[in-house]
């Protein structure tokens, strides 16, 4: 198809226009996927020439002892955080969705935790936490439940982050806002008339209306739950290993990259397992969107 004049004109307008996106997403995305594809046939320590070695560091993958255990705490931690962060995200929008007097103050302080920098978050935490004069254990004391080492015991340092993870629920919650202040009025009168309660109308009316935004908040939560990192480091010590007493409970998967690449200095195998994780992810991305045709509902 021959383009006219204007057309070729609007075409090279639109071009410059994006060009900044265009040349940001080929050198800071498409370039460092294809240059790991590159470096996870090699080793390379950071210093000098890469080595070409094949497919030594998949068939590496297929030994290490460590490699499930990151697994393991990854999956487990966003298995947990994920559908108790929608929960909250949900709980919150409802709340920012009443029509009290000063609610704009409310929706402020509900969505002023998720700005804060995540590692502030963390060092707050473990002083809320702290065993010894952690705010959180005096209240568990004085309502007379068992005391809880949160950061210390390997069995409750993933529920601790899955509690602080629940810190940022207020950005998810304003875009639920958002989707449940488009919801038609008159549904909900027609409901009325039928007689539908509180639950009623929110289990028929709203939650189905809000499947499209929850499918969303799976998808990135997903990648955020996958990703987890400072909060592990900061809590475990990641030069340490990423342990917490005797077990690597906060060894997560993108913890163990990192330290493949910057401690141990095995860049290649690094590239290699942040191969197996964009192929992964991707998996995951797919099978979620297959799933959601079954219960996502896009009518208005």
């Amino acid at each position: 198809m021959q383009l006219s004049r204007l057309d070729k004109r609007n075409v090279r307008n639109g071009l410059l226009f994006i060009s900044p996106w265009l040349i940001g997403f080929l050198v800071l995305q498409i370039y460092p996927i294809g240059y790991s594809f590159y470096l996870s046939t090699t080793e390379y320590s950071g210093f000098g020439a890469p080595r070409f070695t094949g497919f030594n560091n998949f068939k590496e993958l297929t030994i290490d002892p460590i490699l499930l255990t990151t697994v393991y705490n990854t999956l487990f931690y966003t298995a947990l955080a994920v559908p108790i962060g929608i929960v909250v995200a949900i709980i919150l929008a409802l709340a920012m969705n009443q029509r009290v007097r000063e609610v704009s103050v409310y929706r402020a302080i509900l969505y002023l935790p998720s700005i804060l920098p995540a590692f502030a978050l963390v060092f707050v935490w473990i002083l809320f936490t702290n065993p010894q004069y952690g705010l959180m254990n005096r209240i568990f004391v004085s309502l007379g439940l068992p005391f809880v080492d949160w950061i210390g015991n390997p069995r409750f340092t993933k529920p601790s982050l899955v509690i602080l993870a629940q810190y940022g629920a207020g950005g998810p919650a304003l875009i639920f806002l958002a989707s449940l202040r488009s919801i038609p009025r008159d549904l909900y009168e027609s409901a009325e008339i039928d007689g539908a309660g509180v639950f009623r109308k929110f289990f028929s009316i709203t939650l189905p209306m809000l499947t499209p935004i929850i499918l969303y908040q799976i998808i990135m939560g997903l990648s955020g739950g996958l990703q987890v990192f400072t909060q592990a480091f900061i809590i475990s010590g990641g030069a340490r290993g990423g342990t917490v007493g005797s077990q690597n409970s906060l060894f997560f998967y993108v913890l163990y990259i990192y330290q493949n690449a910057f401690k141990y200095s095995k860049m290649g195998y690094a590239a290699c397992l942040s191969i197996l994780f964009f192929a992964v992810s991707v998996i995951i991305a797919l099978i979620v969107f297959r799933w959601g045709r079954s219960w996502v509902n896009y009518d208005s």
